[in-house]
């Protein structure tokens, strides 16, 4: 194998390996996005410096990693709330926001309209659909 070819092999494979890193720490947040995070013990458990882990994530991902939190957050909260039996206080807890202002910003921001508008907005998106549809059966 000439040096080039080498050198690109080389290349590739770190970064196939830095993605495999990257895929962990994105996973370990889609599942514990209620705790709050720890950027810390996500760079340790990755091997880098936090300031490093954030940009190679942004660099992978597009967000943030307080950014990808947010928007797992916001999701988490939306599913929540067409369930029509929570309230946005208690979404906003139920998915680790300790400020329900802050959470309210922030789902704003990404949803476009506030958590109550988005609850009310589901509820009549939902009124004559089987319950099949829109969730009954998790109602017995």
């Amino acid at each position: 194998m000439c040096r080039p070819a080498l050198r690109q092999a080389l290349i590739a494979a770190h970064r196939l390996r830095e993605l495999a890193v990257l895929r962990r720490v994105r996973d370990r947040i889609d599942r514990e996005y209620t705790r709050p995070l720890d950027v810390a013990a996500l760079a340790r458990e990755a091997g880098w410096p936090a300031g490093q882990l954030d940009r190679r994530f942004r660099d992978a991902y597009g967000l943030s990693l307080h950014a990808w939190v947010t928007v797992r957050r916001v999701e988490g909260a939306m599913a929540l709330l067409r369930r029509g039996d929570v309230t946005p206080a208690q979404a906003a807890r139920a998915v680790g926001c300790a400020s329900a202002a802050v959470f309210r910003a922030r789902f704003t921001a990404l949803a476009g309209m506030t958590p109550e508008a988005y609850r009310e907005r589901a509820a009549v998106l939902a009124a004559g659909l089987p319950w099949c549809v829109t969730g009954g059966f998790e109602q017995e």
